[in-house]
């Protein structure tokens, strides 16, 4: 009896050896999960914490005037005196709503005082609020300081200035110089204006033949000013409010829509 007792011990504390593992690998999985818990929770609480993009500002056009129709009869009549076509000729466009032009030019013969040509254009772009591009307003505003810069450095371009054209849309400037072209001196006047999400690229220009006089620089000036403060008008008027929403490809004046259209170049000048 006295050999048995500690041979029963020995036993019972072998026993017990497999129960505190146990244990213990129970006690290690257990905070195994709570770390993985834990940094599930950490992962949704980042997610949830990212700022959401806002949303832009919806285009206040949403369509665009008729540009052979968007200067007035009277005014034509003034600044080309014997237009070719009264009506102007139209641009070709993939859209019109987005894009679309026009121009008018004639020779008023004056006998022997010789004769005056004037050329004059008109052209719109149209720009969709974008979600990823931006709104329509600032996508014209980029335009608009690009057609600037562009109008800026018209080849053989001379006496270049620049400035703004107050009170013709909500920005506009207009840049002026002279070009010899055909061997004749031409005065050109263009006013490039931003109206909403519209850009408003409006070119006039004239020169004299046979002996006649060269226009203006001031008055060329003036009638591309008057010509285009009607232009932005129009479209003020005629072309729609506010109920085009930012989509993801809104579209409206994409790079590659471009190709399909075309601004219309003055005619060939008549030679004295």
């Amino acid at each position: 009896m006295h050999r048995s007792a500690p041979r029963l011990s020995r036993i019972l504390a072998c026993a017990a050896v497999p129960v505190m593992l146990v244990a213990a690998g129970c006690s290690s999985d257990s905070g195994s999960g709570s770390d993985a818990e834990k940094s599930a929770g950490s992962s949704s609480s980042s997610a949830a914490a990212e700022p959401t993009k806002p949303a832009v500002e919806p285009a206040k056009f949403t369509d665009l005037p008729d540009a052979c129709s968007s200067i007035a009869k009277k005014t034509i009549e003034d600044l080309v005196p014997d237009a070719k076509k009264k009506g102007g000729t139209a641009g070709r466009s993939s859209d019109l709503s987005v894009r679309g032009s026009c121009s008018w030019n004639g020779l008023e013969d004056k006998g022997v005082k010789g004769s005056q040509y004037r050329w004059l254009s008109v052209s719109f772009t149209r720009f969709d609020s974008d979600q990823s591009l931006g709104s329509g307003a600032a996508r014209a505003n980029e335009d608009y300081t690009k057609q600037v810069a562009k109008e800026k450095a018209s080849e053989g371009a001379q006496k270049v200035a620049a400035a703004a054209a107050p009170g013709i849309g909500d920005e506009a400037t207009a840049i002026t110089y002279d070009l010899n072209k055909t061997d004749e001196d031409f005065e050109y006047a263009t006013v490039v204006a931003r109206t909403g999400n519209v850009v408003v690229t409006l070119t006039y220009n004239g020169a004299g033949f046979a002996g006649a006089k060269t226009p203006s620089a001031a008055d060329i000036l003036k009638g591309a000013q008057k010509a285009a403060k009607e232009a932005v008008g129009k479209v003020d008027a005629t072309a729609g409010f506010g109920s085009a929403e930012a989509t993801p490809s809104a579209g409206g004046a994409k790079k590659d829509d471009k190709k399909g259209d075309e601004k219309p170049e003055p005619e060939a000048t008549p030679k004295s």
